[in-house]
């Protein structure tokens, strides 16, 4: 379950009309916290990531799947059913036996995952997938979503920056 702090700032990035995936950060900050804290590991940067995200779809956020991804398992099943008409489909809950298993295999895990270097280089390498085009886009939607404000911080920040590395 989510913390009411994660969940606060998941709503309030759907107020100020910001992205699913951006209200998804949320999420997953709160999962890279749980492993630095020592809650569990996670084998990878990417794992904590997805583990994120999942709760994020749990909590209804409207986060799309990877371009990759099929929406069918590779057995054939239904990798999820579709929503009834009348409201939301019924969530089957997972077995305790499971659930605890998952937790204990999390929990064996290391803490490295969530290191600045690990963080680093996941950005750095899901940046490079994609094009400077879109890179840019998204660039300049965060500089209008961002807020006079918040702008004007960054600008303070650069400026601090810049001067620092003058030196």
């Amino acid at each position: 379950m989510p913390e009411k702090k994660t969940l606060e700032r998941a709503r309030r990035a759907k107020r100020e009309g910001k992205s699913p995936s951006t209200q998804a950060g949320a999420f997953v900050h709160e999962e890279i916290e749980h492993v630095r804290e020592g809650k569990h590991g996670a084998r990878s940067a990417q794992q904590a990531i997805a583990i994120g995200l999942s709760k994020a779809r749990k909590a209804g956020i409207a986060v799309p799947r990877k371009k990759g991804a099929s929406a069918k398992k590779k057995s054939g099943g239904k990798a999820r059913a579709p929503a009834k008409k009348s409201g939301t489909a019924a969530r089957k809950s997972t077995s305790r036996r499971r659930s605890s298993a998952t937790t204990k295999a999390l929990e064996r895990e290391g803490r490295a995952a969530a290191s600045h270097r690990a963080l680093s280089k996941q950005a750095t390498s899901a940046a490079r997938k994609r094009s400077a085009a879109s890179r840019s886009a998204a660039a300049k939607k965060a500089a209008r979503t961002k807020g006079s404000a918040a702008r004007s911080a960054a600008a303070r920040k650069a400026a601090r920056t810049r001067a620092r590395s003058k030196s």
